[in-house]
């Protein structure tokens, strides 16, 4: 790849600023622009003030600004078809084709792609009605999982451990509290083990592997609490050995590259796995079609190999023979969030000690909901702030984060104090 390229980032989050991050330290970008960008990513690119639903509209604005690849961050504009439209345009797009992306659109369809093609998963039914639903749950007692099928910012599943529970998110998917996501439930088995969370760059038939990582869902210490978008991660995951990695790989990625190719629906972009380890190996929980945020952060500290480079490879069909570097560290991300979250929260709260934070050796610190009013960083999301370290350890990752995170000034954030918990109990004891 001799060109320099401008690139076009869709996306807000701290997944978007840490992509922004990565493409920033090649020396094949041209330009970066971002739409609608963060006060962070921002700093990196010149903000494109467009309607992501209005395909034409970025179509044009790509034409216009001589932008030649694109990279669409979170799931919301790939089910929506954004990158079918850009590829028929003559775009390269990292992301998948809309009948790809439906391996996170609808979990039905993934876990029926797992029956057919023999991919371990928990055992599962579908229901498009309350009665039925509730029919399986009493022949099928808690605990067990019940998950909206489409889209719902990460908190459409319930794990539910008692059949009230289980009950009342049946009655919550039918009752429109996950508005059309939930027209349609499917309810799974309840695995027992260790979750991790597995990266693999897809060109429609090669995949190559990224690291692993672990992330904490639950708003509460000690992962109570309800589920969010995520409240901190780190990687690797102490619990993904070479060994698992691999039958991960030859179990579950390839027999899906190979699943969807055979449904004329090949999957380019990047597949995150949701891993349950159980007494029987890896079993899927599900998939997402873009990276993971909180994960994301952490993978792009780790990187050491060019990811536009990657990125490119990966919406070409160019990833076959190709491999990537990543640092030995352990990064941990510690998400900063607004008081009320996942609740109701307030925006518009001024933030500071961004700098102090971020001279100490190892820490940087993504944006997620912010932006600038004036010259103040001011809070503009309910999950904010991304606050990752790099260490020796998970332990050392751990404590540099939460020193940076006394550096802070922001009395409207709060964060969980626990991050990694389990991880540094094992360190613990060795």
């Amino acid at each position: 790849m001799s060109e320099r390229l401008n690139v076009l980032l869709i996306g807000s989050g701290g997944r978007e600023h840490a992509l922004a991050y990565g493409l920033s330290k090649s020396d094949k970008l041209g330009q970066l622009y971002a739409t609608p960008g963060n006060a962070g990513i921002l700093q990196l690119a010149e903000k494109a003030d467009l309607s992501v639903k209005d395909h034409q509209s970025v179509i044009n604005f790509c034409k216009e600004k001589d932008i030649s690849f694109v990279v669409v961050g979170p799931e919301d504009p790939l089910v929506d078809g954004i990158a079918d439209s850009l590829r028929n345009a003559g775009l390269d797009v990292f992301g998948p084709s809309k009948a790809a992306a439906q391996l996170e659109g609808s979990k039905g369809y993934t876990k029926d792609l797992c029956a057919e093609f023999n991919i371990p998963t928990a055992a599962y039914a579908r229901f498009g009605n309350e009665a039925d639903a509730l029919t399986y749950l009493n022949d099928n007692p808690a605990p067990i999982v019940i998950k909206a099928d489409g889209l719902a910012a990460g908190k459409g599943v319930t794990v539910a451990m008692t059949q009230d529970e289980a009950v009342a998110a049946i009655k919550d998917c039918f009752d429109g509290a996950f508005g059309d996501a939930g027209a349609e439930v499917v309810i799974e088995a309840f695995l027992q083990g260790e979750e991790a969370s597995l990266f693999a760059l897809c060109d429609g038939k090669t995949a190559l592997l990224m690291p692993s990582a672990q992330d904490h869902k639950a708003v509460g210490e000690g992962d109570t609490g309800p589920n969010t978008g995520g409240m901190g991660a780190y990687t690797p995951a102490p619990v993904m050995t070479p060994e698992l990695t691999q039958e991960v790989m030859n179990k579950i990625i390839q027999p899906t590259l190979d699943g969807m190719a055979s449904r004329g629906a090949p999957f380019s972009g990047v597949l995150f796995l949701g891993l349950m380890i159980t007494d029987k190996g890896p079993e899927l929980i599900e998939y997402n079609v873009r990276f993971g945020d909180p994960e994301c952060q952490t993978l792009m500290m780790r990187l050491e190999s060019d990811l536009l480079e990657l990125l490119l490879a990966s919406a070409r069909g160019e990833l076959t023979g190709k491999s990537l570097q990543n640092s030995d560290d352990v990064v941990m991300n510690v998400v900063m969030a607004a008081k009320g979250y996942p609740a109701s929260y307030t925006k518009g709260t001024a933030i500071n000690g961004l700098d102090a934070a971020e001279s100490i050796d190892g820490v940087k610190i993504f944006h997620a909901g912010t932006k600038m009013d004036g010259d103040q960083l001011v809070a503009n999301g309910g999950r904010v702030l991304n606050i990752c370290a790099r260490g020796a350890s998970v332990t050392e990752a751990q404590a540099r984060c939460y020193e940076a995170i006394s550096k802070l000034d922001w009395a409207d954030g709060f964060c969980r104090s626990d991050i990694g918990w389990r991880a540094v109990a094992r360190e613990a004891k060795t």
